[in-house]
């Protein structure tokens, strides 16, 4: 069995057998790189929909939707897949920022009727991959048919999220016994892969993550969240909002996230490492947001970038002499800016 993940080292790498069941066969993998942050009381909804950019309040039962949680300024201190179970808001975190934005977020709950409570220990994140839809058949009555769609049952929920390298991908979170009791089912059907393979995946779905390395960095459209639909324009006001809105509906935005690879350099390939451009060799022209081990041996990045630094030259990792980006077709469109 693989040895566990340590979200401090996101490039521990699979092994080439993990990528193998993932792409040419299905698999899943226990993801403790996240958190769950679970919002409770009559306000906790109204709550969440005055401090995240996306819309909570309206949330349907049956979906999960993205959203982030920026400072004054506008900058994401943490980006959530967002869901409800029952009665309670449940968001889905990097674990590493989790306690730091928990305790953020409880300090504004002032008069509301909502209490965050950490439910990480009680609760089994997993990630499926593959050709996995007649094995969860098997364990769940009914399987999501869409991206974003979300069954639940008593071993939790089932959310469809983006289809990453061709290969559909399903994220369910629920009570740890429950979810244990149902993997032994799966464990002929799926093999269990390394939780770095998902992080692989979520890079080449094009969805960035904001973890401890790259929080407080971006404006979510420097992270494509406008085009991945992890904001909502027309609601109300939360922090950093007019920051937000101003860079959407001011033609502001000159800096995206692409998704390139390295062929060396995995030392330098990580969060928060600076990406230089071939003719400025003097000032960066973009971050890492998230790194992984790739099949091929080199890393896979989301980088975040000035769109001027695409047109010519070349893109290097930690210098202007470092192991030089090829940059890869997102998964989606970005619009055109101007």
């Amino acid at each position: 069995m693989n040895a566990p993940h340590d979200p401090a080292s996101p490039l521990a790498a699979p092994t080439s057998a993990d990528f193998e069941a993932v792409l040419n066969g299905g698999a899943y993998a226990i993801l403790p790189q996240f958190g769950v942050i679970d919002a409770n009381g009559d306000d906790a909804a109204t709550f969440l929909h005055s401090q995240l950019t996306n819309d909570v309040q309206h949330l349907d039962a049956a979906l999960a939707r993205l959203a982030g949680y920026c400072s004054p300024k506008g900058r994401l201190l943490a980006s959530f897949l967002t869901w409800k179970s029952g009665e309670t808001v449940r968001l889905l975190i990097s674990k590493d920022v989790q306690a730091a934005v928990q305790k953020r977020l409880s300090m504004f709950v002032l008069r509301a009727k909502a209490k965050l409570t950490d439910d990480s220990e009680n609760l089994l994140v997993v990630g499926l991959a593959g050709d996995v839809r007649g094995a969860l058949a098997g364990v769940f009555d009914a399987l999501p048919d869409g991206v974003h769609v979300k069954v639940d049952d008593p071993s939790g929920s089932l959310i469809r999220v983006p289809d990453a390298a061709g290969r559909m991908r399903f994220l369910w979170v629920g009570p740890k016994e429950a979810v244990e009791a149902r993997l032994a089912k799966l464990d002929g059907a799926l093999a269990r892969v390394s939780p770095a393979v998902w992080d692989w995946l979520d890079i080449r779905a094009g969805e960035p993550r904001i973890t401890q390395a790259v929080s407080e960095q971006f404006v979510p459209q420097m992270v494509n969240y406008d085009v991945l639909g992890g904001v909502n324009f027309r609601k109300g006001c939360y922090p950093g909002q007019e920051v937000v809105a101003r860079s959407q509906y001011r033609g502001t935005i000159k800096r995206r996230t692409a998704l390139a690879s390295v062929a060396a350099g995995r030392e330098l390939a990580r969060a928060g490492a600076e990406l230089f451009h071939s003719d400025d060799p003097g000032q960066p022209c973009g971050m890492v947001v998230n790194a992984a081990a790739a099949p091929d041996g080199g890393v896979d990045l989301l980088a975040e970038i000035k769109l001027a630094a695409l047109e010519t030259g070349s893109v290097h990792l930690g210098s202007a002499d470092g192991p030089a980006l090829r940059v890869l077709p997102l998964p989606y469109a970005l619009p055109a800016e101007v």
